[in-house]
């Protein structure tokens, strides 16, 4: 009997390719404000691990959980959602 398990999954834009093997994606939730009632944009930074996709700067991805592989990295890049358009 196999156990299929889920992973916990973000939808992020890369922000950052500049290190090896690893990207910065921005993550951004929409929270009601519980006096005024709009929507505000929290965002948080994560680092994720780059193994077999190739994602550039300004790509929208689906990022995954796994074990640890540094001290910040827990995260890894599943597909890319949307590709960048370059302009010029």
């Amino acid at each position: 009997m196999t156990k299929i398990r889920k992973r916990q999954s973000l939808v992020g834009e890369v922000v950052s390719t500049k290190m090896d093997k690893t990207v910065t994606v921005k993550v951004v939730r929409k929270v009601k404000h519980p006096m005024y009632k709009k929507f505000v944009k929290h965002y948080k930074k994560y680092l994720s691990h780059v193994s077999s996709v190739q994602p550039k700067s300004g790509d929208i991805v689906q990022i995954t959980t796994i074990r640890p592989l540094s001290k910040l990295k827990r995260w890894q890049v599943s597909k890319i959602i949307r590709e960048s358009v370059k302009i010029g």
